[in-house]
């Protein structure tokens, strides 16, 4: 047996307020995404000299699916918050409203 880690931690402001959804038959779920912004300098690498300053910003999904965290986050997390997540990475497929299979990466909060 091999075992393996999956674990990520992001510090992001939060892009839409939380909204909580629930499939019949399945556990409810806390929604909101989060942007992480990464900024590098090209160019002559010595500090303080030329070169232009690169910014790339990532969303990304967060899933809060434990009862508590997933109440709090749902009432406390708003718009433009910067959080803290702690979580693991998830891959997965669903199907839209107009019938259409797509690919879902999404972060399964533990700590928000």
């Amino acid at each position: 047996l091999v075992s393996a880690m999956n674990r990520v931690q992001l510090l992001g402001r939060v892009g839409q307020d939380p909204i909580m959804r629930q499939v019949e038959g399945k556990n409810p779920v806390t929604i909101f995404s989060l942007a992480t912004n990464e900024m590098w300098r090209t160019g002559d690498s010595e500090v303080g000299q030329g070169g232009d300053i690169s910014q790339k910003t990532t969303w990304h999904r967060i899933s809060v699916f434990r009862p508590g965290l997933r109440d709090v986050t749902y009432q406390y997390v708003r718009k433009g918050s910067r959080i803290f997540v702690e979580g693991k990475i998830d891959y997965g497929e669903y199907t839209d409203k107009n019938n259409v299979r797509r690919q879902a990466t999404t972060i399964i909060a533990g700590k928000v």
